[in-house]
Protein backbone atom coordinates (compact mmCIF):
# COMPACT_ATOMS: atom_id res chain seq x y z
CA UNK A 1 0.00 0.00 0.00
CA UNK A 2 1.32 3.84 -0.92
CA UNK A 3 1.71 5.34 2.48
CA UNK A 4 3.42 8.73 4.26
CA UNK A 5 4.51 8.97 7.60
CA UNK A 6 5.69 12.58 8.67
CA UNK A 7 8.49 11.43 10.90
CA UNK A 8 9.24 14.70 12.34
CA UNK A 9 8.23 17.87 12.61
CA UNK A 10 10.19 21.23 13.91
CA UNK A 11 9.44 23.14 16.83
CA UNK A 12 9.12 26.18 14.86
CA UNK A 13 7.68 26.14 12.12
CA UNK A 14 6.08 24.18 9.08
CA UNK A 15 9.22 22.11 8.20
CA UNK A 16 8.95 18.03 8.78
CA UNK A 17 10.58 15.08 7.57
CA UNK A 18 8.21 12.30 6.29
CA UNK A 19 8.53 8.53 4.30
CA UNK A 20 6.71 7.87 1.52
CA UNK A 21 5.90 4.05 0.57
CA UNK A 22 5.45 2.91 -2.83
CA UNK A 23 5.37 0.12 -4.65
CA UNK A 24 9.28 0.42 -5.44
CA UNK A 25 10.78 1.68 -2.63
CA UNK A 26 10.79 3.94 0.27
CA UNK A 27 11.38 7.69 -0.19
CA UNK A 28 12.52 10.34 2.69
CA UNK A 29 11.32 13.69 2.16
CA UNK A 30 11.63 16.49 2.10
CA UNK A 31 13.05 15.10 -1.50
CA UNK A 32 14.23 16.24 -4.58
CA UNK A 33 13.21 14.49 -7.83
CA UNK A 34 15.27 14.87 -11.04
CA UNK A 35 13.69 15.01 -14.66
CA UNK A 36 13.82 12.82 -16.50
CA UNK A 37 11.26 13.66 -19.37
CA UNK A 38 11.63 11.01 -22.15
CA UNK A 39 12.81 8.23 -19.59
CA UNK A 40 16.14 9.20 -18.74
CA UNK A 41 17.85 12.39 -16.63
CA UNK A 42 19.68 13.97 -19.62
CA UNK A 43 23.24 12.23 -19.16
CA UNK A 44 23.23 9.92 -16.73
CA UNK A 45 22.24 6.09 -16.28
CA UNK A 46 20.33 4.54 -13.88
CA UNK A 47 23.28 3.17 -12.13
CA UNK A 48 24.99 6.80 -12.08
CA UNK A 49 21.43 8.17 -10.68
CA UNK A 50 22.14 5.39 -7.89
CA UNK A 51 24.97 6.08 -6.62
CA UNK A 52 24.78 9.82 -6.12
CA UNK A 53 21.95 8.83 -3.82
CA UNK A 54 18.42 9.86 -6.33
CA UNK A 55 15.36 8.28 -4.69
CA UNK A 56 12.82 8.73 -6.88
CA UNK A 57 12.68 10.74 -10.61
CA UNK A 58 9.98 11.88 -12.22
CA UNK A 59 8.88 11.22 -15.99
CA UNK A 60 6.77 13.34 -18.24
CA UNK A 61 3.56 11.85 -19.68
CA UNK A 62 3.05 14.49 -22.66
CA UNK A 63 6.88 13.64 -24.37
CA UNK A 64 6.59 9.64 -23.44
CA UNK A 65 3.25 9.43 -24.58
CA UNK A 66 4.74 10.80 -27.98
CA UNK A 67 7.91 9.15 -28.40
CA UNK A 68 8.62 6.33 -28.10
CA UNK A 69 4.41 5.71 -26.64
CA UNK A 70 2.98 3.63 -24.58
CA UNK A 71 2.84 1.03 -27.43
CA UNK A 72 6.54 0.57 -27.05
CA UNK A 73 6.74 1.01 -23.41
CA UNK A 74 4.01 -1.50 -22.74
CA UNK A 75 6.04 -4.56 -24.11
CA UNK A 76 8.51 -3.68 -21.21
CA UNK A 77 5.95 -3.30 -18.31
CA UNK A 78 6.30 -0.23 -17.90
CA UNK A 79 8.48 2.78 -17.63
CA UNK A 80 10.77 1.22 -14.80
CA UNK A 81 12.02 -1.59 -17.27
CA UNK A 82 12.39 0.12 -20.30
CA UNK A 83 14.81 2.06 -18.81
CA UNK A 84 16.22 0.58 -16.04
CA UNK A 85 15.10 2.20 -13.25
CA UNK A 86 14.09 0.21 -10.11
CA UNK A 87 13.11 3.25 -7.45
CA UNK A 88 9.91 4.60 -7.54
CA UNK A 89 8.49 6.74 -10.27
CA UNK A 90 6.57 9.80 -10.62
CA UNK A 91 5.11 10.96 -13.74
CA UNK A 92 3.05 14.28 -14.60
CA UNK A 93 -0.04 15.25 -16.48
CA UNK A 94 1.04 16.47 -19.21
CA UNK A 95 -0.95 19.21 -18.71
CA UNK A 96 2.30 21.79 -18.04
CA UNK A 97 3.62 20.58 -21.25
CA UNK A 98 0.65 21.50 -23.47
CA UNK A 99 0.40 24.55 -21.89
CA UNK A 100 3.98 24.96 -22.79
CA UNK A 101 4.99 23.30 -25.77
CA UNK A 102 2.30 21.78 -27.84
CA UNK A 103 1.02 23.67 -31.46
CA UNK A 104 -2.67 24.99 -31.82
CA UNK A 105 -3.75 23.61 -28.38
CA UNK A 106 -7.61 23.68 -27.54
CA UNK A 107 -8.73 23.35 -23.52
CA UNK A 108 -12.72 22.50 -22.99
CA UNK A 109 -14.32 20.85 -20.47
CA UNK A 110 -13.56 17.14 -22.54
CA UNK A 111 -10.18 17.70 -22.01
CA UNK A 112 -7.11 19.14 -24.22
CA UNK A 113 -6.81 19.24 -27.80
CA UNK A 114 -3.27 19.47 -29.09
CA UNK A 115 -1.08 19.29 -32.27
CA UNK A 116 2.23 17.65 -31.20
CA UNK A 117 5.31 19.60 -31.42
CA UNK A 118 7.41 16.86 -32.90
CA UNK A 119 5.25 16.04 -36.00
CA UNK A 120 1.96 17.67 -35.50
CA UNK A 121 -0.61 15.08 -35.33
CA UNK A 122 -3.82 15.80 -33.75
CA UNK A 123 -4.53 14.61 -29.90
CA UNK A 124 -7.05 14.40 -27.49
CA UNK A 125 -5.97 14.33 -23.86
CA UNK A 126 -9.05 13.39 -21.43
CA UNK A 127 -8.35 13.56 -17.60
CA UNK A 128 -9.22 9.66 -18.32
CA UNK A 129 -6.49 9.28 -20.65
CA UNK A 130 -4.00 11.29 -18.51
CA UNK A 131 -4.69 8.60 -16.42
CA UNK A 132 -4.76 5.64 -18.06
CA UNK A 133 -0.89 6.74 -19.78
CA UNK A 134 0.62 6.82 -16.01
CA UNK A 135 -0.54 3.39 -15.75
CA UNK A 136 0.98 2.16 -18.35
CA UNK A 137 3.67 3.92 -17.69
CA UNK A 138 3.62 1.72 -14.41
CA UNK A 139 4.08 5.46 -12.70
CA UNK A 140 3.95 4.85 -8.64
CA UNK A 141 2.45 8.48 -8.55
CA UNK A 142 -0.04 9.50 -11.00
CA UNK A 143 -0.56 13.05 -10.92
CA UNK A 144 -3.72 14.25 -12.27
CA UNK A 145 -4.73 16.22 -15.71
CA UNK A 146 -5.11 20.41 -14.82
CA UNK A 147 -5.23 23.31 -16.53
CA UNK A 148 -2.16 25.57 -15.93
CA UNK A 149 -2.30 29.26 -17.39
CA UNK A 150 0.15 31.57 -18.14
CA UNK A 151 1.29 34.79 -16.19
CA UNK A 152 -0.46 37.46 -15.87
CA UNK A 153 -3.87 35.85 -16.25
CA UNK A 154 -6.85 37.48 -15.53
CA UNK A 155 -9.37 36.32 -12.24
CA UNK A 156 -11.84 34.93 -15.16
CA UNK A 157 -9.16 32.82 -16.47
CA UNK A 158 -8.01 32.05 -13.16
CA UNK A 159 -11.34 30.73 -12.08
CA UNK A 160 -12.18 28.74 -15.54
CA UNK A 161 -8.92 27.21 -15.13
CA UNK A 162 -9.42 26.22 -11.65
CA UNK A 163 -12.91 24.97 -12.47
CA UNK A 164 -11.09 22.81 -15.30
CA UNK A 165 -8.71 21.62 -12.81
CA UNK A 166 -11.44 20.27 -10.25
CA UNK A 167 -13.70 18.50 -12.81
CA UNK A 168 -11.01 16.96 -14.08
CA UNK A 169 -9.74 15.96 -11.01
CA UNK A 170 -12.81 14.02 -9.92
CA UNK A 171 -12.68 12.05 -13.51
CA UNK A 172 -9.08 10.79 -13.07
CA UNK A 173 -9.74 9.59 -9.74
CA UNK A 174 -12.95 7.78 -10.86
CA UNK A 175 -10.81 6.22 -13.38
CA UNK A 176 -7.77 5.45 -11.12
CA UNK A 177 -9.99 3.64 -8.54
CA UNK A 178 -11.17 1.59 -11.17
CA UNK A 179 -8.33 0.56 -12.70
CA UNK A 180 -5.34 0.85 -10.26
CA UNK A 181 -2.59 -0.73 -8.52
CA UNK A 182 -3.07 -0.26 -4.50
CA UNK A 183 0.51 0.28 -4.52
CA UNK A 184 0.47 3.23 -6.52
CA UNK A 185 -0.87 6.97 -5.53
CA UNK A 186 -3.12 9.41 -7.45
CA UNK A 187 -2.51 12.96 -6.54
CA UNK A 188 -4.22 16.23 -7.35
CA UNK A 189 -3.02 19.73 -8.38
CA UNK A 190 -4.25 22.85 -6.65
CA UNK A 191 -4.35 25.60 -9.42
CA UNK A 192 -5.99 29.10 -8.52
CA UNK A 193 -3.45 31.25 -10.40
CA UNK A 194 -2.44 34.31 -8.49
CA UNK A 195 -5.25 34.96 -6.60
CA UNK A 196 -5.41 33.66 -3.14
CA UNK A 197 -8.86 32.97 -2.57
CA UNK A 198 -8.96 30.58 -5.57
CA UNK A 199 -5.87 28.93 -4.35
CA UNK A 200 -7.74 28.39 -0.72
CA UNK A 201 -10.70 27.12 -2.42
CA UNK A 202 -8.79 24.51 -5.08
CA UNK A 203 -6.94 23.12 -2.20
CA UNK A 204 -10.34 22.80 -0.23
CA UNK A 205 -11.90 21.16 -3.23
CA UNK A 206 -8.87 19.03 -4.04
CA UNK A 207 -8.70 17.87 -0.11
CA UNK A 208 -12.95 17.26 -0.42
CA UNK A 209 -12.24 15.02 -3.37
CA UNK A 210 -9.44 12.97 -1.61
CA UNK A 211 -6.55 12.27 -3.20
CA UNK A 212 -3.32 10.16 -1.87
CA UNK A 213 -0.84 13.26 -2.32
CA UNK A 214 -1.09 16.92 -3.55
CA UNK A 215 0.58 18.93 -5.33
CA UNK A 216 1.07 22.83 -6.07
CA UNK A 217 0.89 24.02 -9.54
CA UNK A 218 1.04 26.99 -12.06
CA UNK A 219 3.77 28.58 -10.14
CA UNK A 220 7.54 29.21 -11.02
CA UNK A 221 5.51 30.56 -14.47
CA UNK A 222 7.38 34.06 -14.47
CA UNK A 223 5.83 35.88 -11.75
CA UNK A 224 7.94 37.95 -9.32
CA UNK A 225 9.05 35.60 -6.47
CA UNK A 226 7.74 37.30 -3.59
CA UNK A 227 3.88 36.31 -5.20
CA UNK A 228 5.63 32.78 -5.72
CA UNK A 229 6.36 32.04 -1.86
CA UNK A 230 2.95 34.09 -1.55
CA UNK A 231 0.78 31.55 -3.50
CA UNK A 232 3.38 28.52 -2.26
CA UNK A 233 2.49 29.72 1.36
CA UNK A 234 -1.40 29.72 0.65
CA UNK A 235 -1.50 26.69 -1.61
CA UNK A 236 0.05 24.67 1.39
CA UNK A 237 -1.40 25.85 4.27
CA UNK A 238 -5.02 24.83 3.57
CA UNK A 239 -3.98 21.12 1.98
CA UNK A 240 -4.34 18.39 4.44
CA UNK A 241 -1.66 18.31 7.36
CA UNK A 242 -1.08 14.24 7.32
CA UNK A 243 -0.37 13.83 3.24
CA UNK A 244 2.54 14.55 1.07
CA UNK A 245 2.78 18.18 -0.40
CA UNK A 246 4.60 18.43 -3.93
CA UNK A 247 5.52 22.53 -5.26
CA UNK A 248 6.33 21.50 -9.13
CA UNK A 249 8.91 23.26 -10.76
CA UNK A 250 10.71 24.83 -8.27
CA UNK A 251 13.75 24.34 -8.61
CA UNK A 252 16.42 26.99 -7.15
CA UNK A 253 18.15 25.76 -4.00
CA UNK A 254 17.09 28.80 -2.19
CA UNK A 255 13.50 27.54 -3.35
CA UNK A 256 13.86 24.52 -1.94
CA UNK A 257 14.84 25.65 1.50
CA UNK A 258 12.26 28.28 1.73
CA UNK A 259 9.85 25.74 0.49
CA UNK A 260 10.61 23.87 2.95
CA UNK A 261 10.29 26.08 5.72
CA UNK A 262 6.24 26.58 4.56
CA UNK A 263 5.77 22.65 4.61
CA UNK A 264 6.35 21.14 1.46
CA UNK A 265 7.89 17.70 1.15
CA UNK A 266 8.49 17.12 -2.95
CA UNK A 267 9.92 19.09 -5.65
CA UNK A 268 11.02 18.82 -9.44
CA UNK A 269 12.66 20.93 -11.87
CA UNK A 270 15.05 20.82 -14.98
CA UNK A 271 17.48 23.53 -13.70
CA UNK A 272 20.72 21.07 -12.17
CA UNK A 273 20.61 19.08 -15.61
CA UNK A 274 19.84 22.34 -17.93
CA UNK A 275 22.31 24.50 -15.94
CA UNK A 276 24.83 21.45 -16.30
CA UNK A 277 24.53 21.54 -19.99
CA UNK A 278 24.72 25.18 -19.99
CA UNK A 279 27.90 25.15 -17.99
CA UNK A 280 26.31 26.93 -14.81
CA UNK A 281 27.53 24.56 -11.72
CA UNK A 282 25.92 24.89 -8.53
CA UNK A 283 28.14 25.36 -5.55
CA UNK A 284 27.67 25.68 -1.94
CA UNK A 285 29.16 28.98 -1.95
CA UNK A 286 26.84 30.33 -5.19
CA UNK A 287 26.63 29.58 -8.70
CA UNK A 288 29.60 29.30 -11.13
CA UNK A 289 30.16 29.60 -15.00
CA UNK A 290 32.77 26.87 -15.81
CA UNK A 291 33.30 29.04 -19.00
CA UNK A 292 34.59 31.78 -17.16
CA UNK A 293 38.58 32.53 -18.12
CA UNK A 294 39.34 32.97 -14.17
CA UNK A 295 39.07 28.51 -14.08
CA UNK A 296 41.42 28.12 -17.25
CA UNK A 297 44.52 26.89 -14.82
CA UNK A 298 42.50 26.05 -11.56
CA UNK A 299 43.56 22.99 -10.17
CA UNK A 300 40.83 22.56 -7.79
CA UNK A 301 37.50 20.86 -7.62
CA UNK A 302 34.21 22.45 -8.73
CA UNK A 303 33.54 22.97 -4.84
CA UNK A 304 35.53 22.06 -2.51
CA UNK A 305 33.04 20.63 -0.44
CA UNK A 306 31.72 18.71 -2.72
CA UNK A 307 32.38 14.56 -2.47
CA UNK A 308 30.57 13.76 -5.86
CA UNK A 309 32.56 11.79 -8.54
CA UNK A 310 33.50 15.10 -10.56
CA UNK A 311 34.81 16.93 -7.41
CA UNK A 312 36.98 13.77 -6.39
CA UNK A 313 38.24 13.54 -10.29
CA UNK A 314 38.32 16.71 -12.16
CA UNK A 315 39.27 20.22 -12.13
CA UNK A 316 37.51 23.30 -13.10
CA UNK A 317 40.41 23.60 -15.23
CA UNK A 318 39.29 20.62 -17.26
CA UNK A 319 35.94 21.10 -16.87
CA UNK A 320 36.42 24.46 -18.56
CA UNK A 321 38.68 23.51 -21.21
CA UNK A 322 35.89 20.27 -21.73
CA UNK A 323 32.88 22.48 -22.26
CA UNK A 324 35.07 24.99 -24.87
CA UNK A 325 35.60 22.05 -26.75
CA UNK A 326 32.12 21.19 -26.66
CA UNK A 327 33.45 17.56 -25.51
CA UNK A 328 30.24 15.31 -24.71
CA UNK A 329 31.53 14.83 -21.78
CA UNK A 330 31.62 17.79 -19.73
CA UNK A 331 27.70 17.11 -20.15
CA UNK A 332 27.85 13.87 -17.84
CA UNK A 333 30.57 15.79 -15.75
CA UNK A 334 28.69 18.53 -14.90
CA UNK A 335 24.96 17.00 -14.30
CA UNK A 336 26.78 14.38 -11.68
CA UNK A 337 27.76 17.37 -9.70
CA UNK A 338 24.73 19.73 -10.29
CA UNK A 339 22.30 16.50 -9.10
CA UNK A 340 25.02 15.49 -6.56
CA UNK A 341 24.34 19.27 -5.07
CA UNK A 342 20.51 19.33 -4.82
CA UNK A 343 20.54 15.61 -3.48
CA UNK A 344 23.09 16.54 -0.77
CA UNK A 345 21.24 19.80 0.16
CA UNK A 346 18.24 17.90 0.78
CA UNK A 347 19.80 15.10 2.86
CA UNK A 348 21.02 18.14 5.07
CA UNK A 349 17.85 19.78 5.25
CA UNK A 350 16.23 16.43 6.33
CA UNK A 351 18.60 16.34 8.74
CA UNK A 352 18.54 19.52 10.06
CA UNK A 353 15.04 19.06 10.72
CA UNK A 354 15.20 15.84 12.32
CA UNK A 355 17.91 17.53 14.89
CA UNK A 356 15.32 20.26 15.49
CA UNK A 357 17.80 23.39 13.86
CA UNK A 358 16.06 24.08 10.54
CA UNK A 359 16.25 27.90 11.46
CA UNK A 360 20.09 27.64 12.29
CA UNK A 361 20.62 25.31 9.05
CA UNK A 362 18.90 28.33 6.96
CA UNK A 363 20.82 31.29 8.26
CA UNK A 364 23.94 28.89 7.63
CA UNK A 365 22.70 28.90 4.20
CA UNK A 366 22.33 32.02 2.80
CA UNK A 367 25.19 33.01 4.85
CA UNK A 368 27.33 30.77 2.97
CA UNK A 369 25.39 31.57 -0.59
CA UNK A 370 26.32 35.30 -0.23
CA UNK A 371 30.00 34.38 -0.05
Amino acid sequence: MFEFTITSMAESGRSRTGMLKTGHGIVETPVFMPVGTLGTVKALTAEELKEIGVQIILGNTYHLYLRPGCDVIGRFSGLHDFMNWDRPILTDSGGFQVFSLAKLAKIHEEGVTFQSHIDGSKHLLTPEKAVEIQLILGSDIVMCLDDCIQYPSSRTEAETALEHTTNWAKRCKVLWEKQSRNDTALFGIAQGGMFGDLRKKSAESLTDIGFGGYAVGGLSVGEPKPLFYEMADVSLAHLPHNFPKYIMGAGTPEDLVELVGLGADMFDCVLPTRNARNGQLFTRTGNLNISNSRFKFDTGPVDESCSCYTCRNYSRAYLRHLYLARELLVYRLNTIHNICFFINLMRDIRKAIKENRFIEFKKQFYSFRQC
